[in-house]
């Protein structure tokens, strides 16, 4: 169910401010830090004599040490130290997995480290341009990543779960509006839709000075295995389209576990940039609104366990289209993998450049 050679969001770089970060990604437990050069480090988290969590030991310089018997390790996942005697065993090392900062994240290769090549790294450049302005956030979901993935590429469910925040009214529900669906290069599935001249929802009423009516585009785009989008624009009815106001909405999904997954978000605008209270207005309205998808999520996922996992959806409807297709290219890459350990997904652009 999880790819291995591709690139995952890991954390935050102002995660990594703090001493270090214990993080589980695809099941394995991880610490990550920086060293004092800027050099990024991920080891497993667990030390090869007790398997004490080196997560609970201390920083001593650019090295971590074991808090249970003192043992030294670099970032390389040397030991360098074994207190009480002056031989250090062979075997005393730890796995260090492939890193790379880069807009704005830490990237974590889980895989094959020798087809770990940064230029396979996803662009999501808007995370740290100077022409965009940047709303982000995290949030813990206790749910499968696939999950996360469908209701991100099924945007009709925000008449309903996002009422208070970006979903319109039942009378104009994002479902009655035609939605086309493509897949790119294998990898890419894009889920576009144009809703002209309808009550703006609350959030964008606010961000365009609470116009009477908007015309509003948005497209759903998904890259396997977890790497999301919302690319929209918002402009008052009867104004040009060249001056819509656009944003990005970055949703990176990472599996920790089987039942859960880290999700990165970042909402991401071209519009009023130097404005801070618009930037933290966005922050909150992102934050609650994927807040109530995580809800959402962890229902299905309880669900899901109850019933013994079945296979979702149950019932196929036509707004099922974009994320059946994403779960059928998901499915062929890992079918892929298993077949040949050496193929890679090479990214292609999410946005067209303009």
């Amino acid at each position: 169910m999880w790819l291995k050679n591709t690139w995952y969001p890991a954390a935050y770089a102002n995660e990594l401010d703090e001493p270090f970060l214990a993080r589980r990604i695809l099941g394995t437990a991880l610490v990550l830090y920086r060293a004092s050069d800027g050099t990024v480090t991920a080891l497993e988290d667990v030390c090869p004599h007790r398997l004490m969590p080196l997560s609970v030991g201390r920083r001593v310089g650019d090295d971590i040490q074991c808090g249970y018997h003192g043992m030294r390790f670099d970032v390389e996942g040397r030991c360098l130290e074994v207190p009480g005697q002056t031989q250090v065993p062979a075997a005393a090392t730890v796995r260090r997995y492939p890193t790379v900062q880069l807009h704005g994240f830490i990237w974590i290769w889980m895989g094959d480290e020798s087809l770990a090549d940064p230029a396979l790294i996803p662009d999501l450049h808007w995370n740290d341009d100077p022409h965009w302005t940047a709303s982000r956030g995290y949030h813990h979901v206790a749910a499968d990543y696939r999950l996360l993935n469908d209701n991100l590429q099924d945007l009709s469910h925000e008449t309903y779960v996002h009422a208070r925040t970006i979903g319109n009214g039942e009378e104009e529900t994002i479902a009655n509006f035609p939605v086309k669906v493509t897949v790119e290069a294998n990898r890419v599935v894009r889920a576009w839709r144009e809703m002209p001249n309808i009550v703006p929802p609350p959030f964008f009423s606010a961000v365009l000075d609470h116009p009477p009516r908007i015309d509003r585009w948005q497209c759903a785009i998904h890259l396997v295995p977890g790497i999301n989008m919302t690319y929209l624009g918002v402009y008052p009815v009867g104004q040009p389209r060249s001056g819509a106001a656009v944003m990005h909405v970055l949703h990176l999904a990472t599996p920790e576990t089987e039942t859960s997954c880290h999700y990165f978000w970042s909402g991401l605008r071209n519009f009023k940039l130097e404005d801070k209270a618009l930037t933290d207005m966005i922050s909150k309205a992102v934050g609650d609104t994927l807040a109530e998808d995580k809800v959402v999520l962890e229902h299905q996922q309880r669900k899901l366990a109850e019933m013994g996992a079945p296979a979702v959806p149950r019932v196929a409807i036509r707004l099922d289209e974009a994320p059946l297709r994403a779960r059928r290219l998901l499915d062929e890459w890992l079918q892929r993998e298993r077949e040949n350990p050496g193929s890679v997904i090479t990214p292609v652009p999410l946005v067209p450049a303009s």
